[in-house]
């Protein structure tokens, strides 16, 4: 396991690259979300139906965690990826909030 600091790095960096990710989605096309950052805490709000996301490092277990879709999701330092992964399905940060976006959209 990586130590506390690390893990506040990784996880400020893969959430400062997601949220870049996001407002190029958000002002590329009529994408029906917005994002907002609150203390270091991601929401991707969607407009129809109203509903939201919320991406959030947790220190303490050093995971990255997302509420989404009514489930949560808990992803897991991979230092060989050097990227947080969601471990049952090896999917990283970035394409799978792209996924979940997808399937609420097509819902």
């Amino acid at each position: 396991m990586i130590d506390e600091q690390e893990f506040r790095r990784a996880a400020e960096a893969a959430l400062d690259r997601l949220k870049r990710h996001l407002i190029e989605r958000e002002e590329e096309d009529d994408a029906g979300f917005e994002v907002e950052e609150q203390h270091g805490v991601l929401n991707v709000l969607f407009d129809e139906p109203p509903g939201k996301f919320v991406i959030t490092p947790n220190t303490p277990v050093r995971q990255i965690w997302i509420s989404a879709l009514s489930t949560s999701f808990k992803l897991d330092w991979d230092a060989a990826a050097s990227a947080f992964v969601l471990p049952r399905s090896g999917e990283k940060l970035v394409p799978l909030v792209d996924r979940l976006i997808q399937e609420r959209q097509e819902g």
